[in-house]
């Protein structure tokens, strides 16, 4: 059996994954004739930053959620490059919306052993992948490809998190834990305000 590597032999994979990231934009900018050189300095930092959590991320325990976030930030920054270079940010800026959301939705797995912790983080990120989903939408729509007229469409995204605000604080009625008939009654009104104005957007209600 081969030996696993080093922490040395972590960063320099790391590093090596970065700059092959760049150099495939970079190359493939240039091939389709987009290249605005001046993303790089939005590109190469995005990728540093990003490689700068991969070897944390593998470790495990705190060190892996610190990976986990300069990794989210980096891989945002480097999006962000990416877009700049090929210069489509007028058509791709939901990734803005799209990206976080995902970053935040996957934090999940670090779930609490607590259920009252737990329900509120498994909210959030629920509702996080809710709004990834809104971005996919507002990308599909930013580029023709979807077309809701005048319709206040965004209300069902408000809908569905009411529903899932809702869902996450019933399940808390199966559990015996402290203060669970006041965390499912916190839940309940706001999953009820946010389903009643998606509603009213989504049926363009005068009131």
């Amino acid at each position: 059996m081969g030996r696993r590597p080093g922490p040395a032999g972590k960063w320099l994979t790391s590093l090596a994954a970065a700059g092959l990231a760049v150099v495939a934009v970079t190359v493939t900018a240039q091939t389709i004739d987009k290249f605005h050189w001046w993303a790089g300095f939005v590109l190469v930092p995005g990728a540093l930053i990003a490689a700068s959590g991969g070897p944390l991320l593998v470790r495990g325990g705190g060190r892996a959620f610190v990976g986990y976030l300069l990794a989210c930030v980096g891989g945002l920054v480097f999006a962000v490059g990416a877009m700049l270079m090929f210069g489509v940010m007028a058509k791709g800026w939901p990734f803005m919306i799209t990206l976080p959301a995902l970053a935040i939705a996957g934090t999940y797995l670090w779930r609490s052993a607590d259920p009252l912790p737990r329900a509120f983080h498994r909210t959030v990120a629920m509702l996080a992948l809710n709004t990834a989903v809104l971005g996919v939408t507002f990308l599909l729509l930013v580029n023709d490809v979807l077309d809701f007229g005048d319709a206040g469409w965004w209300g069902g995204f408000m809908m569905v998190g009411g529903v899932i605000i809702l869902g996450n604080g019933l399940e808390l009625l199966r559990h015996r834990i402290v203060y669970r008939a006041q965390a499912v009654t916190l839940a309940v009104g706001p999953a009820v305000i946010a389903f009643l104005l998606g509603l009213r957007f989504l049926r363009d209600w005068p009131f």
